[in-house]
Protein backbone atom coordinates (compact mmCIF):
# COMPACT_ATOMS: atom_id res chain seq x y z
CA UNK A 1 0.00 0.00 0.00
CA UNK A 2 2.33 2.64 1.17
CA UNK A 3 4.95 0.71 -0.49
CA UNK A 4 3.54 -0.52 -3.41
CA UNK A 5 2.65 3.32 -4.33
CA UNK A 6 6.16 3.84 -4.33
CA UNK A 7 6.39 3.60 -8.31
CA UNK A 8 3.77 6.24 -8.65
CA UNK A 9 5.09 8.37 -6.21
CA UNK A 10 8.76 8.49 -8.11
CA UNK A 11 7.17 9.12 -11.27
CA UNK A 12 5.55 12.10 -9.84
CA UNK A 13 8.55 13.64 -8.02
CA UNK A 14 10.56 13.14 -10.67
CA UNK A 15 8.54 15.21 -12.64
CA UNK A 16 9.07 18.03 -10.31
CA UNK A 17 12.35 17.38 -10.24
CA UNK A 18 12.74 15.65 -6.39
CA UNK A 19 13.72 12.73 -4.93
CA UNK A 20 11.95 10.29 -2.77
CA UNK A 21 12.94 10.60 1.03
CA UNK A 22 14.00 7.34 2.82
CA UNK A 23 11.64 6.39 5.14
CA UNK A 24 12.02 5.91 8.61
CA UNK A 25 10.20 6.15 11.66
CA UNK A 26 10.64 5.96 15.51
CA UNK A 27 8.16 5.02 17.91
CA UNK A 28 6.42 8.28 18.74
CA UNK A 29 5.74 11.31 16.79
CA UNK A 30 8.25 14.63 16.73
CA UNK A 31 6.98 17.51 18.62
CA UNK A 32 8.17 19.73 15.55
CA UNK A 33 5.83 17.74 13.64
CA UNK A 34 2.37 18.60 13.12
CA UNK A 35 0.14 17.19 16.12
CA UNK A 36 -2.48 14.67 15.31
CA UNK A 37 -0.34 12.70 12.54
CA UNK A 38 1.24 9.39 13.28
CA UNK A 39 4.99 8.73 12.65
CA UNK A 40 8.08 10.75 12.90
CA UNK A 41 9.44 10.85 9.79
CA UNK A 42 9.01 13.68 6.87
CA UNK A 43 5.20 14.06 5.89
CA UNK A 44 5.93 15.58 2.40
CA UNK A 45 5.38 12.84 0.49
CA UNK A 46 3.03 10.26 2.42
CA UNK A 47 1.08 12.32 4.98
CA UNK A 48 -1.83 11.51 3.90
CA UNK A 49 -1.71 8.44 2.87
CA UNK A 50 0.09 6.84 6.03
CA UNK A 51 -2.47 8.68 8.55
CA UNK A 52 -5.60 7.22 5.81
CA UNK A 53 -3.98 4.08 6.47
CA UNK A 54 -3.52 4.29 10.31
CA UNK A 55 -7.11 5.21 10.87
CA UNK A 56 -8.43 2.61 8.62
CA UNK A 57 -6.11 -0.07 10.04
CA UNK A 58 -7.92 0.98 13.24
CA UNK A 59 -11.07 0.99 12.49
CA UNK A 60 -10.99 -3.04 11.18
CA UNK A 61 -9.40 -4.05 14.60
CA UNK A 62 -12.38 -1.73 16.48
CA UNK A 63 -10.01 1.10 17.69
CA UNK A 64 -11.49 4.01 17.70
CA UNK A 65 -8.89 6.83 17.10
CA UNK A 66 -8.36 10.27 18.52
CA UNK A 67 -10.38 13.48 17.37
CA UNK A 68 -6.52 14.69 16.89
CA UNK A 69 -5.87 12.19 14.11
CA UNK A 70 -8.73 12.30 12.37
CA UNK A 71 -8.84 16.13 12.22
CA UNK A 72 -5.19 16.23 10.99
CA UNK A 73 -6.23 14.00 8.16
CA UNK A 74 -10.01 16.28 7.42
CA UNK A 75 -7.77 19.40 7.53
CA UNK A 76 -5.37 18.31 4.81
CA UNK A 77 -8.63 18.51 2.16
CA UNK A 78 -8.72 20.94 -0.61
CA UNK A 79 -11.58 23.23 -1.49
CA UNK A 80 -12.09 20.90 -4.20
CA UNK A 81 -12.49 18.24 -2.49
CA UNK A 82 -8.88 16.78 -3.36
CA UNK A 83 -6.51 15.80 -1.27
CA UNK A 84 -2.49 16.55 -1.67
CA UNK A 85 -0.03 14.16 -0.18
CA UNK A 86 0.88 16.74 2.18
CA UNK A 87 -0.31 20.22 2.80
CA UNK A 88 1.83 22.12 5.41
CA UNK A 89 -0.69 24.99 5.86
CA UNK A 90 -4.16 23.64 6.06
CA UNK A 91 -4.91 27.71 6.99
CA UNK A 92 -3.72 28.69 3.79
CA UNK A 93 -5.98 27.55 0.70
CA UNK A 94 -4.52 25.28 -2.22
CA UNK A 95 -3.21 26.69 -4.86
CA UNK A 96 -2.05 25.21 -8.78
CA UNK A 97 1.33 25.20 -7.14
CA UNK A 98 0.30 22.35 -4.35
CA UNK A 99 -0.02 19.30 -6.48
CA UNK A 100 -2.94 16.79 -5.49
CA UNK A 101 -3.24 12.90 -6.89
CA UNK A 102 -5.85 10.21 -6.61
CA UNK A 103 -4.01 8.53 -4.40
CA UNK A 104 -3.85 10.48 -1.61
CA UNK A 105 -7.54 11.39 -2.05
CA UNK A 106 -8.74 7.74 -2.51
CA UNK A 107 -7.52 6.68 0.38
CA UNK A 108 -8.43 10.11 3.16
CA UNK A 109 -11.84 9.02 1.29
CA UNK A 110 -11.67 5.80 2.39
CA UNK A 111 -10.04 6.61 6.00
CA UNK A 112 -13.02 9.43 6.53
CA UNK A 113 -15.65 7.33 5.33
CA UNK A 114 -14.96 4.43 8.14
CA UNK A 115 -14.63 6.66 10.82
CA UNK A 116 -17.72 8.79 10.22
CA UNK A 117 -19.29 11.76 10.87
CA UNK A 118 -17.59 13.51 7.70
CA UNK A 119 -20.11 12.83 4.85
CA UNK A 120 -19.25 16.05 3.47
CA UNK A 121 -15.85 15.74 2.89
CA UNK A 122 -16.02 11.96 1.80
CA UNK A 123 -18.82 13.23 -0.96
CA UNK A 124 -16.22 16.20 -2.08
CA UNK A 125 -13.43 14.09 -2.24
CA UNK A 126 -15.63 11.30 -4.44
CA UNK A 127 -16.81 14.02 -6.63
CA UNK A 128 -13.51 14.96 -7.37
CA UNK A 129 -12.05 11.61 -8.38
CA UNK A 130 -15.17 11.31 -10.97
CA UNK A 131 -13.84 14.54 -12.57
CA UNK A 132 -10.75 13.63 -13.50
CA UNK A 133 -11.71 9.79 -14.35
CA UNK A 134 -10.03 9.42 -17.45
CA UNK A 135 -12.10 8.11 -20.81
CA UNK A 136 -10.76 4.62 -20.23
CA UNK A 137 -12.86 4.42 -17.29
CA UNK A 138 -9.53 4.13 -15.00
CA UNK A 139 -6.95 7.22 -13.09
CA UNK A 140 -3.29 7.98 -13.03
CA UNK A 141 -1.57 8.98 -10.09
CA UNK A 142 -2.10 12.43 -11.09
CA UNK A 143 -5.39 14.14 -12.54
CA UNK A 144 -4.76 13.50 -16.48
CA UNK A 145 -2.03 10.88 -16.00
CA UNK A 146 -2.09 7.62 -17.95
CA UNK A 147 -4.38 5.33 -15.96
CA UNK A 148 -2.28 2.90 -13.89
CA UNK A 149 -4.16 -0.32 -11.85
CA UNK A 150 -3.08 1.10 -8.39
CA UNK A 151 -4.65 4.25 -8.60
CA UNK A 152 -7.66 2.77 -10.05
CA UNK A 153 -8.32 0.26 -7.67
CA UNK A 154 -7.46 3.02 -4.76
CA UNK A 155 -10.20 4.85 -6.27
CA UNK A 156 -12.63 2.13 -6.68
CA UNK A 157 -11.99 1.50 -2.91
CA UNK A 158 -13.39 4.90 -2.34
CA UNK A 159 -16.63 4.56 -4.49
CA UNK A 160 -17.31 1.14 -2.47
CA UNK A 161 -16.72 3.13 1.38
CA UNK A 162 -18.86 6.29 0.07
CA UNK A 163 -21.95 3.81 -0.86
CA UNK A 164 -21.22 4.10 -5.01
CA UNK A 165 -21.01 1.21 -7.07
CA UNK A 166 -17.68 1.78 -8.93
CA UNK A 167 -19.22 -0.36 -12.03
CA UNK A 168 -21.52 2.34 -12.00
CA UNK A 169 -19.14 4.71 -12.05
CA UNK A 170 -18.77 5.65 -15.98
CA UNK A 171 -16.83 7.97 -18.18
CA UNK A 172 -16.86 7.65 -22.08
CA UNK A 173 -19.44 4.75 -21.43
CA UNK A 174 -16.24 3.07 -19.33
CA UNK A 175 -16.34 2.29 -15.62
CA UNK A 176 -13.20 1.45 -13.54
CA UNK A 177 -13.19 -2.20 -14.31
CA UNK A 178 -12.91 -1.73 -17.80
CA UNK A 179 -9.28 0.11 -17.32
CA UNK A 180 -8.33 -3.08 -15.23
CA UNK A 181 -9.06 -5.42 -17.61
CA UNK A 182 -7.55 -3.64 -20.35
CA UNK A 183 -4.38 -3.74 -17.99
CA UNK A 184 -5.17 -8.04 -17.34
CA UNK A 185 -2.23 -9.82 -19.06
CA UNK A 186 -2.88 -13.02 -20.86
CA UNK A 187 -2.06 -16.38 -19.20
CA UNK A 188 0.91 -17.00 -21.77
CA UNK A 189 2.43 -13.66 -19.93
CA UNK A 190 1.18 -14.89 -16.44
CA UNK A 191 -2.45 -13.54 -15.84
CA UNK A 192 -0.93 -11.26 -14.02
CA UNK A 193 -1.73 -7.01 -14.21
CA UNK A 194 0.69 -4.51 -15.46
CA UNK A 195 0.89 -1.03 -13.64
CA UNK A 196 0.27 0.57 -16.90
CA UNK A 197 1.63 0.71 -20.66
CA UNK A 198 5.04 1.79 -21.41
CA UNK A 199 5.38 4.32 -24.37
CA UNK A 200 5.22 1.39 -26.65
CA UNK A 201 1.75 0.49 -24.94
CA UNK A 202 3.58 -2.62 -24.01
CA UNK A 203 2.29 -4.75 -20.94
CA UNK A 204 4.41 -5.98 -18.29
CA UNK A 205 3.73 -8.20 -15.30
CA UNK A 206 3.82 -6.53 -12.28
CA UNK A 207 3.26 -7.99 -8.76
CA UNK A 208 2.95 -4.65 -6.60
CA UNK A 209 0.16 -3.30 -9.26
CA UNK A 210 -1.80 -7.33 -9.29
CA UNK A 211 -2.17 -7.25 -5.80
CA UNK A 212 -4.15 -3.96 -5.72
CA UNK A 213 -5.84 -5.05 -9.17
CA UNK A 214 -7.51 -8.00 -7.74
CA UNK A 215 -9.00 -6.38 -4.62
CA UNK A 216 -10.41 -3.31 -7.03
CA UNK A 217 -11.38 -6.38 -9.90
CA UNK A 218 -13.37 -7.43 -7.06
CA UNK A 219 -15.21 -4.19 -6.31
CA UNK A 220 -12.95 -4.04 -3.10
CA UNK A 221 -11.21 -1.38 -0.90
CA UNK A 222 -9.23 -1.38 2.11
CA UNK A 223 -12.24 -0.75 4.47
CA UNK A 224 -14.46 -3.31 2.93
CA UNK A 225 -12.46 -6.17 1.68
CA UNK A 226 -13.18 -9.49 3.24
CA UNK A 227 -12.28 -12.79 2.81
CA UNK A 228 -13.72 -14.33 -0.54
CA UNK A 229 -14.88 -18.18 -1.33
CA UNK A 230 -13.37 -18.31 -4.73
CA UNK A 231 -10.99 -21.02 -5.55
CA UNK A 232 -7.81 -19.51 -6.49
CA UNK A 233 -7.72 -21.72 -9.40
CA UNK A 234 -4.56 -22.07 -12.61
CA UNK A 235 -5.12 -18.91 -14.72
CA UNK A 236 -7.86 -19.53 -17.40
CA UNK A 237 -7.98 -17.62 -20.50
CA UNK A 238 -11.64 -16.36 -21.55
CA UNK A 239 -13.22 -15.42 -24.93
CA UNK A 240 -14.40 -12.74 -22.80
CA UNK A 241 -12.81 -11.75 -19.48
CA UNK A 242 -14.70 -10.14 -16.80
CA UNK A 243 -13.68 -8.29 -14.41
CA UNK A 244 -14.01 -11.49 -11.71
CA UNK A 245 -12.12 -13.81 -14.03
CA UNK A 246 -9.15 -11.30 -14.20
CA UNK A 247 -9.44 -11.35 -10.49
CA UNK A 248 -9.09 -15.15 -10.60
CA UNK A 249 -5.61 -15.38 -12.79
CA UNK A 250 -4.40 -12.42 -10.85
CA UNK A 251 -4.70 -14.28 -7.73
CA UNK A 252 -3.26 -17.31 -9.48
CA UNK A 253 -0.50 -15.52 -10.23
CA UNK A 254 0.46 -14.25 -6.56
CA UNK A 255 -0.18 -17.74 -5.72
CA UNK A 256 2.64 -19.08 -7.87
CA UNK A 257 4.78 -16.17 -7.52
CA UNK A 258 5.08 -16.37 -3.18
CA UNK A 259 5.22 -20.31 -3.43
CA UNK A 260 8.24 -20.90 -2.83
CA UNK A 261 9.80 -18.42 -0.68
CA UNK A 262 6.76 -17.50 0.97
CA UNK A 263 7.33 -13.40 0.34
CA UNK A 264 7.28 -11.21 -2.75
CA UNK A 265 10.76 -9.79 -4.18
CA UNK A 266 11.80 -6.75 -5.12
CA UNK A 267 15.10 -5.71 -6.91
CA UNK A 268 16.72 -1.97 -6.51
CA UNK A 269 19.03 -0.77 -9.31
CA UNK A 270 22.44 -2.00 -7.85
CA UNK A 271 21.28 -4.12 -5.40
CA UNK A 272 20.31 -8.36 -5.00
CA UNK A 273 16.98 -9.42 -5.08
CA UNK A 274 15.24 -9.08 -1.30
CA UNK A 275 12.36 -9.71 0.37
CA UNK A 276 9.26 -7.03 -0.54
CA UNK A 277 7.45 -6.50 2.75
CA UNK A 278 4.84 -4.33 1.78
CA UNK A 279 3.77 -5.83 -1.41
CA UNK A 280 3.92 -9.48 0.10
CA UNK A 281 1.15 -7.71 2.69
CA UNK A 282 -0.65 -6.59 -0.09
CA UNK A 283 -0.38 -10.08 -1.80
CA UNK A 284 -2.43 -11.80 1.71
CA UNK A 285 -4.70 -9.48 1.46
CA UNK A 286 -5.83 -9.99 -2.29
CA UNK A 287 -5.29 -13.75 -2.06
CA UNK A 288 -7.16 -13.76 0.76
CA UNK A 289 -10.30 -11.98 -0.59
CA UNK A 290 -9.77 -14.16 -4.06
CA UNK A 291 -9.82 -17.23 -2.32
CA UNK A 292 -10.32 -17.15 1.44
CA UNK A 293 -7.55 -17.27 4.51
CA UNK A 294 -6.52 -21.10 3.82
CA UNK A 295 -5.35 -19.15 0.24
CA UNK A 296 -3.22 -16.57 2.08
CA UNK A 297 -1.99 -18.74 4.74
CA UNK A 298 1.61 -19.07 3.45
CA UNK A 299 2.87 -15.59 3.14
CA UNK A 300 0.94 -14.31 5.71
CA UNK A 301 3.04 -16.85 8.22
CA UNK A 302 6.32 -15.79 6.49
CA UNK A 303 5.26 -12.39 7.42
CA UNK A 304 4.59 -13.21 11.13
CA UNK A 305 8.32 -14.61 10.96
CA UNK A 306 10.18 -12.21 9.51
CA UNK A 307 8.35 -8.26 9.22
CA UNK A 308 9.06 -7.30 13.18
CA UNK A 309 11.98 -5.35 12.53
CA UNK A 310 10.77 -4.12 8.68
CA UNK A 311 7.80 -2.43 10.50
CA UNK A 312 9.43 -0.90 13.20
CA UNK A 313 11.83 0.97 10.71
CA UNK A 314 9.18 1.83 8.13
CA UNK A 315 6.35 3.16 10.79
CA UNK A 316 2.67 3.38 10.84
CA UNK A 317 1.98 2.57 7.13
CA UNK A 318 3.88 -0.43 7.46
CA UNK A 319 2.04 -1.42 11.11
CA UNK A 320 -1.20 -0.78 8.91
CA UNK A 321 -0.41 -2.73 6.22
CA UNK A 322 0.22 -5.43 8.39
CA UNK A 323 -3.08 -5.35 10.22
CA UNK A 324 -4.77 -5.40 7.03
CA UNK A 325 -3.19 -8.45 5.90
CA UNK A 326 -3.97 -10.02 9.24
CA UNK A 327 -7.23 -9.13 9.62
CA UNK A 328 -7.77 -9.93 6.24
CA UNK A 329 -5.92 -13.46 6.70
CA UNK A 330 -7.51 -14.56 10.21
CA UNK A 331 -4.71 -13.59 12.13
CA UNK A 332 -4.79 -11.88 15.52
CA UNK A 333 -3.50 -8.28 14.91
CA UNK A 334 -2.50 -7.91 18.77
CA UNK A 335 -0.16 -11.11 18.45
CA UNK A 336 1.45 -11.15 14.96
CA UNK A 337 4.69 -13.44 15.44
CA UNK A 338 4.53 -12.22 19.12
CA UNK A 339 4.02 -8.19 17.87
CA UNK A 340 1.17 -6.55 19.30
CA UNK A 341 0.37 -4.66 15.65
CA UNK A 342 -2.37 -2.77 17.14
CA UNK A 343 -0.52 -1.20 20.14
CA UNK A 344 2.99 -0.41 18.19
CA UNK A 345 0.56 1.63 15.64
CA UNK A 346 -1.32 3.29 17.97
CA UNK A 347 2.38 4.21 19.40
CA UNK A 348 3.67 6.00 16.47
CA UNK A 349 0.37 9.04 16.97
CA UNK A 350 -2.04 10.39 19.47
CA UNK A 351 -3.93 8.00 21.76
CA UNK A 352 -6.81 6.67 20.95
CA UNK A 353 -10.37 6.43 22.45
CA UNK A 354 -9.80 3.33 25.25
CA UNK A 355 -12.37 1.18 26.37
CA UNK A 356 -12.16 2.25 30.32
CA UNK A 357 -12.69 5.62 28.96
CA UNK A 358 -15.85 4.78 27.50
CA UNK A 359 -16.75 2.55 30.44
CA UNK A 360 -16.12 5.04 33.00
CA UNK A 361 -18.09 7.53 30.67
CA UNK A 362 -20.97 5.20 30.88
CA UNK A 363 -20.84 4.72 34.36
CA UNK A 364 -20.97 8.19 35.38
CA UNK A 365 -24.36 8.25 33.15
CA UNK A 366 -25.87 5.15 34.77
CA UNK A 367 -24.82 6.62 38.41
CA UNK A 368 -26.86 9.76 37.39
CA UNK A 369 -29.53 8.01 35.60
CA UNK A 370 -29.76 6.13 38.63
CA UNK A 371 -30.02 8.97 41.36
CA UNK A 372 -32.52 10.71 38.73
CA UNK A 373 -34.62 7.04 38.94
CA UNK A 374 -34.62 7.18 42.77
CA UNK A 375 -35.34 11.00 43.47
CA UNK A 376 -38.27 11.29 40.76
CA UNK A 377 -39.76 7.36 41.46
CA UNK A 378 -39.20 7.10 37.49
CA UNK A 379 -37.23 4.60 35.32
CA UNK A 380 -34.52 5.28 33.11
CA UNK A 381 -33.34 3.01 30.27
CA UNK A 382 -29.97 4.58 29.24
CA UNK A 383 -27.76 2.70 26.21
CA UNK A 384 -24.31 3.18 25.86
CA UNK A 385 -22.52 4.98 23.94
CA UNK A 386 -22.11 4.19 20.30
CA UNK A 387 -17.95 3.63 19.82
CA UNK A 388 -18.12 5.11 15.99
CA UNK A 389 -19.45 7.92 15.15
CA UNK A 390 -22.03 8.16 12.01
CA UNK A 391 -22.19 10.50 8.85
Amino acid sequence: MNVRRSAAVLAATVAIGTATPAVAASPSPSPSLPSGLYGSSDPTYDGVWRQSLALIAQYRVDVEPADAAVDWLAGQQCESGAFPAFRANPAKACDAKLMVDTNSTAAAAQALSAVGGHGTAVTKAVTWLKSVQNKDGGWGYTPGGTSDANSTSVVIGALKASGDDPAKALKGGKSPHDALLKLSLPCADGGAFAYQPDKKGKLTANADATAAAVVGALGQGMVSVKAGDKKNAACTDAARLTPEDAAANGSAYLAKAVAKDGHLTSALPGSENQPDYGNTADAVVALAAQGGTAAATGPLRWLERNSAKWAEQNGPAAYAQLILAAEAGGADPSDFGGTDLVKQLTATGPAPVTASQDDSDTSVWWMVGAGLAAGAGIGFLLSSRNKRKQP
